[in-house]
């Protein structure tokens, strides 16, 4: 017995040793090559937990598709109120509302609606509200309804708010006091079409506007009936988001229930968990702030700090007094932060994590010098497309990271673009021709199953020509993003420039041809070519216009002013006027923007008279070089 025992223990023991050995061999091999993936391929860790992320969420999705009734976002938002009544999904200017309250809140919402209008599966409804939780609730009692909801932007007023209300074909407008001018501007039109309006206040002195505070608050809470919205689909029509483009007027991009939940899946994409706490301070007519920010979270089970606007003054106590760990931004949300005064305690936050798009490099740098070790998700996206890219690794200056997985899944390129004709540049064989590694060139997404355009509410032409064939091959489809992106090296995805008739500043799309028409009703001017031109230290690209002025005119400034204030919002008016004798024409009559944006609005360069907006003396101005000075110290601030 101690024999066999003698030899059993030598055994183990030689067994172990060559164990040990192989163990320790493999463990010195797998260091070797994690340390060769880390110098070859630094990004190669957060690309495969990215792909993971984007893998679990492509099953989510076909799980979605597949399933019968369809599980949309709102069925999550019951799983959350059901899972967890108590806990707080919106705060919002000292009060706290859990999901249990907004479910509830939400059926009221509902059956009043129900009572009142009849509303049926399918009846599109648009929402003109400031940013406050019954934006939220007024949403999610529609969808529960099955209707399709239109988010209207609240800075629009007169020609472009009936525009944007009619294109989406619905026949109820809900509005809040703060805007009720605006909706009493654009009454009569409303009236004669037979439109019902609605506002939530429990009482208003304009006719033909119904009160629906007390109808709401009076109706019953109970659940509704799923079968209420049996026959929605992932492909059915959940949102109208407007979205600026070519056209004169704001397009209404057709949001599926299928684009509401690969949005909302952004967030987990990026990381954030049912624990992390939103701080969303951007309009939730928006796709950022309502898709992104409001539905991300609802998908997540989060709780959201809502405001009704940004402040950069009370941004980071908002963030210590609540908690928040992830925050939303635009590119100047950044810049507006960087700008306050310094203070001791700017890193003493719990935010880990700000997602967005638009920043600068180097306002990215200094944000993260001023608040600490911050992982910034900088994405590229548009609401109506289908390719976008998000930075998951944190590089500072790019929009995005290129990985095999969305090549195969999105298809998407980079083709050769003519900047002065404003069009792709093609081949012989009338195809297009793709962009070297590293060059500039217009961004480009396959139309496929997987990846659809779906294009705008009742605006064929304009969705046609967002359509691109015979990009690769005779006969294929593609999307036209309208921007001009660079692929370097490393697959990193930076942004150069858009082309078009369409310009970005503050956070907004600004449609050139919109502004054109609004100064053509200045009594003096004769014909505007608006565009957009830099400013140093400021993101986007601010307005500006060259007109010429009709004969025997001068140029009124006081009128031209009321034009531009009374119908344009804030960040669309156009703060530098150039008065020229003619406009440049291509030669097919397009006006010539390339030369002017170069040029700038430098009085010391330009012959031509300028003119310069200022708000606090309601007008404009003879633009001076003390004027250029002051703005470029940004001692004026635009």
């Amino acid at each position: 017995a101690h024999l066999w025992l003698g030899i059993t223990v030598s055994v183990f023991v030689l067994s172990s040793a060559k164990m040990l050995v192989f163990f320790t061999v493999a463990a010195g091999l797998a260091l070797i090559v994690l340390f060769f993936l880390r110098e070859r391929f630094p990004y190669f860790f957060q690309d495969c937990a990215y792909m993971l992320r984007n893998v679990i969420l492509a099953v989510r999705m076909l799980k979605c598709r597949k399933s019968k009734p369809f599980y949309s976002i709102v069925d999550r938002f019951l799983d959350a109120a059901s899972r967890h009544p108590s806990k707080v999904f919106i705060h919002f200017e000292g009060r706290a509302y859990s999901y249990g309250e907004v479910d509830k809140q939400s059926n009221k919402v509902a059956r009043a609606l129900q009572a009142e209008v009849r509303l049926q599966e399918g009846d599109s409804v648009a929402l003109f509200l400031a940013n406050e939780p019954s934006f939220v609730w007024t949403w999610l009692g529609l969808a529960k309804l099955g209707c399709p909801v239109a988010l209207l932007n609240f800075n629009i007023r007169s020609k472009s708010l009936l525009h944007c209300f009619s294109c989406c074909g619905a026949k109820v407008l809900l509005t809040c006091p703060e805007l009720l001018d605006a909706v009493e501007e654009i009454l009569p039109t409303l009236k004669e079409q037979g439109i019902r309006v609605f506002i939530l206040a429990d009482s208003c002195s304009v006719p033909d506007i119904v009160p629906l505070s007390v109808k709401i608050s009076q109706a019953s809470d109970e659940p509704l009936s799923p079968a209420l919205r049996s026959n929605i689909h992932i492909r059915t029509t959940a949102l109208y988001i407007y979205t600026s483009g070519t056209t004169g007027l704001p397009k209404a991009a057709i949001v599926t229930h299928e684009r509401v939940w690969a949005a909302s899946f952004l967030l987990f994409a990026c990381g954030a968990t049912a624990e992390d706490i939103i701080y969303v301070n951007l309009p939730l007519y928006h796709s950022a702030g309502f898709l992104i920010g409001t539905a991300g979270a609802i998908d997540r089970g989060m709780t959201v700090i809502l405001r009704r606007k940004f402040s950069a003054s009370q941004f980071w106590d908002d963030c210590r007094k609540y908690n928040v760990t992830v925050m939303q931004y635009i590119g100047e949300t950044l810049r507006y932060l960087c700008n306050t005064p310094k203070k001791d305690n700017e890193k003493n936050h719990k935010v880990r994590m700000a997602i967005g798009n638009g920043v600068r490099s180097d306002v990215w740098s200094e944000f993260l010098n001023r608040f600490g070790d911050i992982k910034v998700r900088e994405l590229y996206a548009a609401t109506e497309g289908n390719i976008g890219f998000i930075n998951y690794t944190s590089k500072i200056g790019a929009v995005g990271r290129r990985n095999i997985l969305q090549q195969l899944i999105f298809p998407h390129t980079l083709i050769k673009f003519d900047v002065e004709k404003e069009e792709p540049v093609r081949n012989s064989d009338g195809l297009c021709i793709k962009a070297a590694r590293g060059e500039t060139g217009l961004l480009v997404g396959k139309v496929t199953q997987r990846s659809p355009f779906i294009g705008y509410a009742g605006n064929k032409q304009q969705t046609e020509k967002k359509r691109l064939r015979d990009v690769l091959k005779k006969g294929d489809l593609y999307f036209n993003t309208g921007d001009l992106l660079r692929f370097d090296e490393e697959n990193f995805v930076y942004f150069q420039d858009r082309v078009g008739d369409t310009f970005r500043w503050k956070g907004e799309n600004v449609a050139t041809s919109e502004v054109a028409d609004i100064l053509s009703m200045a009594h003096c001017v004769l014909e505007a070519n608006v565009y957009g031109v830099k400013v140093e230290g400021h993101e986007g690209r601010i307005g500006m216009a060259a007109i010429t002025l009709k004969e025997g005119e001068d140029f009124d400034c006081s009128d031209t002013y009321k034009q531009v204030s009374n119908h344009l919002p804030a960040y669309a008016r156009p703060r530098f006027i150039r008065i020229q004798p003619c406009l440049e024409m291509t030669g097919t009559f397009k006006m010539k923007k390339v030369k002017l944006v170069e040029e700038g609005f430098n009085p010391a360069h330009i012959e031509d008279q300028l003119y310069f907006l200022d708000t606090d003396k309601r007008t404009y101005v003879p633009l001076t070089e003390e004027i250029y000075r002051a703005i470029s110290s940004r001692e004026i601030k635009l």
